[in-house]
């Protein structure tokens, strides 16, 4: 399981193994833990307590100062961003795959967690494992979604051809927002078989692309 050093509260990206036995208790023991149906949305809610299965909000990330509470983000290529204001006991989880992103996901959840009192300068984050710049090629009809600042993110690899960094164009996205502290951990989904499972890869290989990693952040009691 992985972790990163700026966060300050419980949390944990599990690999494929640990996610597959839904080993929840390495990153945050016990407690309680919301899920939510992610829809590569740009929509972030407050929570207070987890969700019946069949009543999951449609939203791809959430934030909450109810202590005792677990956040999970599900992901295989797209980017799971935690979030903590340590000092405000307040936390946020966030997917992040390029539609969702590019439609600004990353400043809803920030919005969220001021809104139950964070401050964004004190916020941190960290990105999990999402699919790296050499493994993610995509056509010149993606790269025409983005303005053309984030163009330096796309690297030209043929005719229509292009490699996307996911992962620097949500870390860009958290400091528009305010999050001085960002902490990418630089794995890449696609590259590390079987640490991690890859809807991309699976998809190459004609492999079920069911797999998903877990990735949690929780408020102590």
């Amino acid at each position: 399981m992985l972790r990163a050093d700026n966060l300050g509260v419980p949390h944990g990206f599990l690999d494929a193994a640990q996610s597959d036995a839904h080993a929840l208790q390495l990153a945050v023991g016990n407690l309680p833990t919301v899920f939510v149906k992610q829809v590569h949305s740009a929509e972030a809610i407050a929570v207070d307590a987890p969700f019946p299965k069949d009543e999951w909000p449609e939203v791809d990330a959430m934030a909450t100062a109810t202590p005792g509470l677990a956040l999970a983000i599900v992901t295989a290529d797209c980017a799971p961003i935690l979030l903590a204001d340590e000092g405000a006991g307040v936390i946020g989880a966030a997917h992040a795959g390029w539609r969702g992103a590019q439609g600004g996901i990353v400043a809803a959840v920030v919005e969220q967690m001021v809104s139950l009192g964070a401050q964004a300068g004190r916020i941190a984050a960290a990105i999990g494992p999402t699919i790296a710049q050499a493994s993610y090629e995509v056509g010149t009809d993606m790269r025409t979604h983005f303005d053309a600042a984030d163009h330096d993110l796309f690297r030209e690899t043929g005719p229509g051809k292009w490699h996307f960094d996911l992962e620097s164009y949500v870390a860009r996205q958290l400091a528009a927002a305010g999050v001085n502290s960002v902490r990418p951990l630089g794995l890449d989904t696609y590259t590390e078989a079987p640490r991690f499972h890859s809807y991309r890869r699976a998809t190459h290989r004609a492999e079920p692309t069911t797999g998903r990693q877990i990735s949690l952040i929780a408020l102590p009691e």
